[in-house]
């Protein structure tokens, strides 16, 4: 592990502080899992814009809607 230094107001550091405490953790870990948490939503966020580019292009390629008309009707009573 590293250690670094982080500035945070004095507010943030009292809100963490006592989340640290309700969880039973100290706040180094409580920043590393926050920091984890909020790459990964990140990642998610990336890969959720990069589908819906694709889908996009897909669309303006054509519309294949009509494709699939038949596949999506209800059958006969």
């Amino acid at each position: 592990m590293e250690t670094i230094q982080v500035v945070i107001d004095q507010k943030l550091l009292q809100a963490a502080d006592r989340v640290a405490r309700k969880t039973k953790q100290n706040r180094s870990a409580l920043v590393r899992d926050a920091l984890r948490e909020h790459l990964k939503r990140l990642e998610v966020r990336t890969r959720e814009e990069r589908d819906q580019a694709g889908y996009a292009k897909r669309l303006e390629a054509g519309d294949e809607s009509p494709l699939w008309e038949g596949e999506a009707s209800w059958p006969a009573e």
